[in-house]
């Protein structure tokens, strides 16, 4: 396979325009959701999946039929997982937290 220059320059022009055609971001343009938001969510989501899981447990553990062990399980896991993914997320905060307060003025 031969490559020639001219080839090359055209290729490299198309993708150039084609990467400007959609920018991510504009300079000066707030974004729509800030990182405390985010936060807020994820944090809200991962009390729903405790919460769901607690449920489905209660509900098992009554005696309730319509309620299958796999569904316990699952939603149990589902919920440590996401809990287990918020606490990491804590620490790498905390960690970039002190690295920045350690940070010579």
């Amino acid at each position: 396979m031969e490559i020639s220059a001219s080839s090359l320059m055209q290729e490299m022009q198309a993708l150039k325009v084609e990467a400007g055609a959609t920018p991510l971001t504009q300079p000066g343009r707030p974004v729509n959701s800030d990182f405390g938001q985010m936060l807020q969510q994820a944090l809200d989501n991962v009390n729903e999946l405790q919460g769901s899981a607690n449920d489905l447990r209660t509900r098992f553990d009554m005696g309730d039929k319509s309620v299958d062990l796999s569904e316990v399980m699952i939603a149990g896991q589902k919920s440590s997982i996401a809990f287990e993914a918020t606490v990491q997320v804590r620490n790498k905060m905390v960690d970039a937290y002190k690295t920045i307060m350690n940070m010579p003025v």
